[in-house]
């Protein structure tokens, strides 16, 4: 870990977290430990011995003298003044935490969580029921016995299949409740955009920085966020990265603090080979695919736009991303295997709305390295024209100076403005800016009919010519 000064929270010496057990979240901050000694104390709440604690399963003051009766569960810690009450809090951990339910019913095939959870018929009225309200404890005197206090919050469960299973529906309170709400703005009008596709090579990171550089360079205040571990975003900007975004994910760091300005009207939330540290913390975390829009979204209120730069992969940073996010842009290399790989990104869509409960949606498809000699650079932008209408951008040329630029930590348009490729990405830009100032972009039927036409659940996705990549899905 490292690069965090703190103030121990125990004892007041200043001193570089180094390691996990230093930190800890608690009543939405953070504590700081300098040494084992100032955690223990802090455990015991002052002086060893001299302290009480709160039962979190019967509510019964005591004081803490064995390690069993300190617990962790989803990075907080617990008491528990006995082993009965310590069973309890462990049994009911495994009952409650959004992230398992998630992660005991995810789709194999699209590797997203779905919100709903396998639970034994046997009991299970009364995990589902504690599903809904992760962060409240059961106190002494609730009623124990199976499905009488989830009996009013239960709704017809459908089979899955499992003989002796119900499915639970997550009930819309807590962080579920506020990802029901409706967008607060119109479908397909960007304001979050992140850049997102699978497959790597496709110029993703190219196309971030280009976007968000380009809206700033047009006066708008744009905050380019990293959420990739390998960090291009800040060498491709010739800016170092002391701060991360992992600070912010994970040693609870305020985002003001992490940012950097860049460039005029540009900050940027870097991120570097930290990051994939952070994809365990998420993994442990209640609501952990909304991680991300929690620690971010008040800060990103403050910009006119906000671009994420995301990994080529199914990772939970990724599921993150597209939670925070409103749109989606995806860059498509002009060759055939880029066709295909575009339906995952359709379908990695469909269950962020479905399974995730968030309105997002692709706002454009940008096919890049774009040679217009090469047949099948042609037959590529006529597919995804055919099949996207106006969703489906002006390509972007291919050009040497878009490769060079990194090396000098420019942008293309400080490097070689005025060239191709650099005109292709303002053309990108200002049908960004235009499609906000309109209030739409295309109409929401079309979206349906553009993101249906791409469904992989259909015979003969894979067929042997560009265009059929698209047709025969």
């Amino acid at each position: 870990m490292g690069g965090i000064s703190e103030t121990c929270s125990v004892c007041g010496t200043g001193f570089e977290v180094q390691f996990r057990y230093q930190m800890e979240e608690k009543d939405g901050g953070f504590s700081f430990f300098c040494s084992q000694k100032c955690l223990e104390k802090s455990q015991l709440g002052g002086e060893a011995g001299a302290a009480l604690a709160t039962c979190d399963a019967c509510a019964k003051r005591f004081t803490p003298d064995l390690v069993s009766q300190v617990l962790y569960v989803a990075g907080r810690r617990h008491y528990a003044c006995s082993l009965g009450c310590r069973t309890q809090l462990v049994r009911e951990a495994k009952g409650v935490r959004l992230g398992d339910i998630a992660a005991a019913a995810a789709v194999p095939a699209e590797g997203l969580p779905s919100t709903r959870r396998e639970v034994p018929a046997a009991g299970g009225a009364r995990a589902a029921a504690e599903a809904s309200q992760p962060a409240a404890p059961e106190r002494a005197g609730r009623p124990s016995a199976p499905g009488a206090a989830a009996a009013p919050a239960m709704r017809p469960a459908e089979p899955r299949g499992q003989q002796g299973a119900i499915a639970v529906p997550v009930s819309p309170a807590g962080g579920a409740k506020r990802a029901a709400q409706p967008p607060q703005r119109p479908a397909g009008v960007p304001r979050c955009l992140a850049v997102f596709n699978h497959k790597g090579g496709t110029g993703k990171t190219t196309t971030a920085v280009s976007i968000a550089a380009g809206l700033a360079a047009r006066g708008k205040r744009v905050l380019l966020v990293d959420t990739d571990a390998q960090g291009n975003v800040s060498v491709s900007l010739g800016a170092g990265a002391e701060r991360s975004l992992y600070h912010v994910l994970v040693m609870g760091l305020r985002v003001a603090d992490a940012i950097k300005t860049v460039r005029p009207n540009l900050d940027l939330l870097p991120s570097n080979e930290t990051l994939a540290a952070a994809e365990l913390y998420l993994a442990g975390r209640q609501n952990r695919d909304r991680v991300l829009s929690d620690r971010l979204s008040a800060a990103a209120a403050d910009y006119d736009y906000v671009v994420l730069d995301c990994s080529p992969s199914l990772s939970l940073m990724n599921q993150n991303a597209l939670v925070l996010a409103d749109s989606v842009l995806v860059p498509v290399a002009c060759d055939y295997l880029s066709l295909v790989g575009v339906r995952q990104v359709i379908k990695t869509v469909k269950n962020v709305n479905a399974l995730l409960h968030h309105p997002v949606q692709i706002w454009g498809v940008l096919p890049t390295f774009f040679d217009g000699r090469a047949k099948i650079a042609r037959e590529a932008v006529s597919t995804m024209t055919q099949h996207f209408g106006e969703r489906c951008l002006p390509p972007i040329r291919q050009a040497i100076k878009v490769k060079e630029a990194p090396a000098q930590g420019q942008t293309i348009f400080e490097y070689a403005p005025g060239t191709p490729a650099a005109d292709d990405y303002l053309t990108v830009v200002d049908r960004i800016i235009e499609s906000r100032e309109r209030g739409a972009t295309g109409s929401d039927a079309g979206a349906a009919r553009d993101q249906g036409s791409w469904s992989t659940d259909r015979p003969g996705a894979a067929t042997e010519r560009p265009g059929a990549a698209v047709a025969g899905a």
